[in-house]
């Protein structure tokens, strides 16, 4: 994922919500918090989008707290056993977890950020060999002409892929097709 303006995943990360706390009371703000009173009072704590909350953290009007996306027990649960984890529930709208915690490290002091980018790493690089195994096993069910059956499967298998592992799971099934038509038609499958 990029932070590209223009990128869909980019926008869809910086839209996820984290709890911060004000430091300073915040006039004609009260809005953010659900238009409960005028004011943000000093010690508050407001659900605010991502983007929002880089300007407040940034300006030292508000702290924020690690979402629950990264909170310690789903660490332990991805250390545990990093397939297992339905990624896609931990943040909602389809699931861009790798991307909001990519922009969430950005926030954080260094040796915070350094353990939640190797935590992204090391779940990536746990995961992307199941999803690199299924995407195979469904384009060679589909490719082969097999039972439809296996539809059932890969969503079952997809819901709980984050956005990234969707592409490469779509890319390598993608890949795997081209790959059973060219060996089909070209000289080496015809022996």
């Amino acid at each position: 994922m990029d932070d590209d303006y223009y990128s869909i995943e980019s926008i869809l990360a910086e839209n996820q919500k984290i709890q911060c706390t004000f430091k300073v009371d915040v006039p004609d703000m009260g809005h953010l918090d659900g238009g409960k009173t005028g004011d943000i009072k000093a010690l508050s704590k407001v659900q605010i989008p991502l983007w929002m909350a880089y300007i407040l953290i940034y300006s030292d009007y508000a702290d924020f707290t690690l979402p629950q996306s990264f909170s310690a027990r789903v660490r332990n649960a991805l250390n545990a056993e990093p397939r297992s984890v339905r990624l896609s529930l931990l943040v909602g709208q389809g699931g861009p977890w790798y991307g909001f915690g990519r922009m969430v490290a950005k926030l954080l002091d260094d040796e915070p950020a350094e353990t939640l980018s190797k935590v992204l790493t090391d779940t990536f690089r746990a995961r992307l060999p199941e999803v690199i195994d299924q995407a195979q096993h469904f384009a060679s069910i589909q490719a082969g002409g097999g039972s439809r059956g296996g539809d059932a499967d890969i969503a079952a298998f997809r819901e709980g892929m984050d956005v990234t592992e969707r592409e490469l799971f779509q890319l390598a099934q993608d890949s795997a097709r081209r790959t059973k038509v060219w060996y089909e038609t070209s000289e080496r499958g015809r022996r």
